[in-house]
């Protein structure tokens, strides 16, 4: 009997009665991160990585009855051993390791293996049955490196600075933006954020996380003090009553789907820089070699595809259904 089963609720694990990100109201979830695909409203009780504490009450409500677990540490539910490990997601994501009668199954929920400077690292976690994600699981989605991404980055800035042009970065709110703040060039120019994701940083900062600072984008701001900014604005903000407001500005996106140059032109974008909170195809490999698991469960993005190259490889693969999605702009 299979230790975790895919059902309509979740992915359920039956000798502990707990669900794992589930995706409709259970009485117990077992959460990887704080993104609105794995961490939903209506549950009972929920258990998460200390890091996503914060974030996860910022989101869902201060009164969600919530139990956080440090990394590393874990937790027995009617003899089954839970514990989460770094996924490199975005901050507090987590693997979640379940261990029972001698299996270790492992799930990976969202992750990426590169350090992106402020998310706890990916730590690879030996196991079973590895459940992971597949959002990029194509040859043709290979990342440039994060410092030679934020070098273009910075040069689109500069550029646009000194013609008096403000740029704006759409980037979601949870991650991506957190990401961008923490590894700009801020001699370039001040920072804005779109109030959504100024909160979240508050959340973050007022919960013992350090972020570099930035401004609260208002509607009382002076357009004045944007013509050298950078402005970071999640992609439901990207409404042209917003960057009317603005004045002159260049608009670029920061988004795994940049890779493929159409996705850029069908936002009308002026730039496109593929920055991405996922692994691409050669970490996806990478992270199921390092798991060393005999079987891997693959879901949402191209996981049929990947099932299909990881049985090529010799490597027991299958896809499952589930309702995760790809929340924000990956």
């Amino acid at each position: 009997m299979d230790l975790l089963r895919f059902t309509p609720k979740g992915i359920y694990c039956p000798p502990a009665d707990v669900y794992l990100d589930p995706w409709r109201p259970v009485e117990k979830a077992i959460i990887s991160h704080a993104h609105s695909d794995h961490a939903r409203s209506g549950h009972r009780q929920y258990l998460a990585p200390s890091d996503s504490e914060a974030i996860l009450k910022h989101r869902l409500g201060k009164g969600i009855d919530l139990q956080s677990l440090n990394y590393d540490d874990f937790i027995t539910i009617n003899g089954v051993k839970f514990s989460f490990h770094p996924a490199g997601h975005i901050i507090g994501s987590a693997q979640i390791r379940v261990e029972h009668k001698g299996q270790v199954w492992v799930f990976t929920g969202d992750y990426k293996l590169e350090n992106d400077g402020f998310s706890a690292p990916f730590e690879p976690v030996p196991c079973n049955v590895f459940i992971s994600e597949s959002t990029f699981g194509l040859p043709v989605y290979r990342w440039k490196k994060q410092a030679e991404i934020f070098s273009e980055i910075n040069s689109w800035w500069s550029v646009n600075a000194q013609n008096n042009v403000c740029s704006v970065i759409s980037a979601y709110s949870l991650g991506k933006a957190q990401r961008i703040l923490c590894n700009i060039d801020r001699f370039i120019g001040p920072v804005y954020s779109h109030p959504t994701i100024y909160a979240t940083h508050e959340a973050l900062r007022s919960s013992g996380f350090v972020l570099p600072s930035d401004n609260k984008l208002e509607a009382k701001t002076d357009k004045s003090l944007l013509s050298k900014a950078l402005i970071i604005l999640p992609p439901m903000a990207l409404s042209e009553s917003v960057l009317r407001k603005i004045g002159p500005y260049s608009l670029a996106i920061a988004s795994g789907w940049a890779h493929v140059r159409g996705n850029r032109r069908r936002q009308a974008a002026d730039r496109g820089f593929a920055l991405s909170d996922h692994a691409d195809w050669d970490a996806l490999n990478e992270a199921v070699l390092q798991s060393r698991a005999e079987r891997v469960i693959l879901t949402h993005g191209f996981s049929d595809v990947f099932a299909g190259w990881l049985n090529h490889k010799g490597i027991q693969a299958e896809a499952a259904k589930t309702d995760f999605s790809v929340e924000g702009d990956v």
